[in-house]
């Protein structure tokens, strides 16, 4: 039977292996305000960029809020060179995409990202 090794901790890794997180842009600001203003007959109510703190490995986050519970009810955050999706009210991750724009579309596709050209 093979011996089973424990999966190594981000503090465990060696000094020379940085973690890649994406940041929010204004760009990325722009489009969520253009996604929250075209969503809010789909029940979207509210949207802000968090953004981590100088000197740490976090990474930035955007939280949406919808009508239906005053807590957020997602978050996006970036996992490498893709954004993921968390539910925040089960605490489950929904999805994860390639882009932000997708990620949004994920939550309220109100964006037409798949028009066609």
């Amino acid at each position: 039977m093979p011996k089973r090794i424990p999966a190594r901790q981000q503090n465990d890794l060696p000094a020379n292996v940085v973690v890649l997180h994406q940041r929010v842009t204004s760009h990325h600001e722009e489009v969520l305000s253009h996604w929250l203003k075209a969503g809010r007959c789909m029940g979207l109510c509210d949207a802000c960029t968090c953004r981590a703190t100088a000197g740490r490995h976090d990474p930035d986050y955007v939280l949406v809020w919808v009508r239906e519970n005053p807590n957020p009810a997602y978050m996006i955050t970036s996992e490498g060179m893709r954004w993921r999706i968390t539910d925040c009210i089960r605490g489950e991750v929904l999805a994860t995409h390639e882009s932000f724009e997708a990620a949004l579309d994920h939550i309220r596709p109100v964006l037409n990202l798949h028009r066609a050209a």
